[in-house]
């Protein structure tokens, strides 16, 4: 049977799906059709109900949770992994409200990070996550949330950081932060607990032969270097990505509480995850 999977290039999601899409580990009879896509047409594609199985941002998972079920592995959550808003000069974030601020996706973890430390902005425009560098270094915006690899390039090319978001969500909520997830659908629950149980099974692989970097990583990282592959890996794939565990699942039904006061409307169902 096949099932088709969508997650990043980035090196965290090709580190832990590099041995369940490259036969490096026993798919007990499941293949995958994969698509490798940026997460905010990722979470576009979750909303439509588009693939079987897919890497989202935590921010859209309560618009989904009708369509699908969160999978208990293979996700980002942390501590000090958030996103970064910057700017080419230092910015009073009294003055956030009245700027033009580019964010990566309008349904991302960080528009809702964001959203929770600037309520009142406005002035947003919303684009790819690697295009937020250049459109902060040309002047099309004032500001910008960074994720991802952006985190270690921003300084040498002249940013500054004006507030880091993952710590405030870690201030006010005093949860990890919940980036990004594995959901499947939910008019296949056969299959649900198999899938989690090999995408466990595939980061085990990965970390079992870590710091070696496989070339699935390679190939579709951007322009890093391995030092910036590994710092990346390091910073989003940890203990929370084999099992979200008491702590994972208690800060993703904090993101949904934020969510419903943020936008004053409740998830369409309550959360679920599959062990």
């Amino acid at each position: 049977m096949t099932l088709t999977l969508g997650f990043s290039p980035c090196p965290n999601d090709t580190f832990i799906f590099d041995a369940l899409v490259n036969s490096k580990i026993d798919t007990e009879g499941l293949d995958f059709d994969v698509r490798l896509e940026d997460v905010e047409t990722l979470n576009q594609w979750a909303l439509r109900g588009h693939l079987d199985v897919s890497k989202i941002s935590y921010g859209v998972l309560p618009l989904v949770i009708n369509q699908y079920q969160l999978l208990d592995a293979g996700g980002a959550l942390g501590i000090g992994v958030g996103p970064l808003l910057i700017a080419k000069e230092q910015l009073s974030l009294t003055d956030i409200d009245s700027v033009t601020v580019a964010i990566p996706g309008e349904r991302t973890t960080a528009h809702l990070l964001f959203s929770l430390a600037f309520p009142t902005a406005r002035n947003k425009q919303f684009m790819i996550f690697s295009d937020i560098e250049d459109a902060v270094l040309s002047g099309k915006v004032d500001c910008g949330v960074i994720i991802h690899e952006n985190r270690f390039t921003y300084r040498q090319k002249g940013l500054t950081k004006l507030l880091d978001l993952g710590e405030y969500w870690e201030k006010e909520t005093g949860a990890p932060i919940p980036l990004g997830g594995i959901i499947f659908r939910r008019d296949q629950p056969d299959l649900a607990a198999k899938v989690n149980r090999l995408i466990r099974k595939s980061l085990e692989h990965a970390f079992a032969n870590y710091p070696y970097l496989p070339d699935y990583v390679k190939i579709h990282a951007r322009e890093m270097d391995e030092a910036v592959m590994r710092g990346h890996i390091d910073l989003y794939v940890n203990n929370y990505s084999l099992t979200l565990g008491h702590d994972g699942e208690s800060a993703i039904h904090t993101l949904f509480r934020t969510f419903a006061r943020l936008h004053a409307r409740e998830p369409a169902q309550p959360l679920s995850i599959i062990h």
